[in-house]
């Protein structure tokens, strides 16, 4: 199925994490901390930190800072205890936000993420006040150029759900989170390599932003991001070129 150019904003993302590499290791050390207390230590049998040792490898983490994080995350190493938290919020003009964070101090963090919302002009929502519209999916995204026929034959073969191609050329193919591991390493396999490949919550719909309503709404994402406890903001903000 098409859609619209979308290959802007992957860009922009890209641009962004590659600006923040140190606090990307922090995240990345926490995310493969919780996810091998909750699945264990062997990445072949926990997805979930299979796909954040991918994310450390991508972010070029020394391997001794991924062996040390999964220690902690199954008992052999002392650390602090992770929990899982999410809010929820609007932008700019009405836009949806998801906040997704690992703390081990909640009162702190949700004081920044309030923080941060009321700054910017945002405002907070209650748990479920925005998570509807969004739907919890693996994405994997190709720039434009890729043959999107083969693309297409390769990912509906591995596995996935739908393969849209955006008006710019650029391809995102989508699938069931736990499918993720499996459809990216057959893609891989293939000789696809994505720009962007991971697991998110995207939204059903977006509300396009440009000139000072997209300056604004950036300063609220970059706001929420930068919060040490942050670890991925989602929004059904879109920006122009």
């Amino acid at each position: 199925m098409a859609g619209h150019s979308k290959w802007a904003n992957i860009k922009h993302k890209k641009a962004a994490s590659d600006a923040k590499k140190g606090k990307i290791w922090t995240r990345v050390i926490k995310e493969i901390t919780v996810a091998a207390r909750m699945g264990g230590g062997d990445p072949s049998a926990n997805p979930r930190l299979r796909l954040a040792i991918d994310k450390a490898a991508d972010a070029n983490m020394p391997k001794d800072n991924v062996q040390r994080a999964i220690a902690r995350g199954t008992g052999g190493l002392e650390g602090a205890n992770y929990e899982e938290v999410r809010y929820e919020g609007y932008g700019i003009n009405g836009a949806a936000i998801i906040v997704d964070c690992l703390t081990d101090n909640r009162v702190r963090t949700v004081a920044d993420v309030r923080h941060a919302f009321s700054k910017f002009g945002g405002n907070m929502g209650t748990e479920g006040s925005v998570a509807f519209m969004f739907k919890h999916c693996g994405q994997l995204y190709f720039a434009p150029g890729v043959d999107e026929d083969k693309l297409m034959e390769a990912a509906l073969e591995a596995g996935a759900e739908d393969v849209i191609t955006d008006d710019d050329g650029g391809i995102e193919v989508l699938c069931p989170p736990n499918d993720f591991p499996n459809v990216k390493e057959a893609l891989e396999k293939a000789g696809f390599k994505a720009e962007v490949a991971e697991i998110i919550m995207r939204p059903d719909n977006e509300v396009e932003f440009s000139g000072d309503d997209a300056a604004r709404m950036q300063k609220l994402i970059d706001a929420l991001e930068n919060i040490d406890d942050v670890q991925e903001v989602f929004t059904s903000a879109s920006f122009d070129d």
